[in-house]
């Protein structure tokens, strides 16, 4: 964890120094400085800090893993990295319902925002629940 908190850390000190620049650019300009997207980059400052600490203090923490120390070998990072699930249409129709939703809601139509919803739960159940019947039940 050590190499994605330092990835981090660097992005937080590009934000650090790209901030200020882009504040003093902007300021430039006859109609004063864009505070959208100096609030922005501060605020990626902040959460690129905020995810290198915690990375940071993690690493410290739990043993290394083969990949970050020098001498692991290739063979000691193999093995099974965890369950991966085949094909599902569920996600189609949980993104289907909000789609529902979104089109009701920007047309003020309630009865549609209803019906999204009530697809979004069905369809929500079916993507929790998958694993539990069928071909790839556990």
């Amino acid at each position: 964890m050590k190499a994605e908190a330092w990835i981090f850390a660097t992005c937080a000190i590009f934000f650090t120094l790209v901030t200020p620049a882009y504040w003093l650019i902007t300021d430039a300009s006859d109609t004063g400085a864009d505070w959208t997207g100096t609030s922005a980059l501060a605020m990626s400052t902040f959460l690129a800090i905020m995810v290198a600490l915690y990375l940071g203090f993690h690493a410290k923490r739990m043993d290394p893993r083969p990949e970050d120390r020098k001498e692991a070998e290739i063979v000691e990072g193999a093995g099974e990295l965890g369950f991966f699930p085949p094909y599902s249409w569920w996600p189609l129709w949980c993104a289907s319902a909000i789609a529902v939703i979104a089109v009701g809601i920007a047309f003020l139509a309630w009865w549609l925002v209803i019906i999204g919803f009530t697809l979004g739960a069905l369809a929500l159940c079916g993507l929790v629940f998958e694993y539990y019947r069928g071909d790839h039940a556990h």
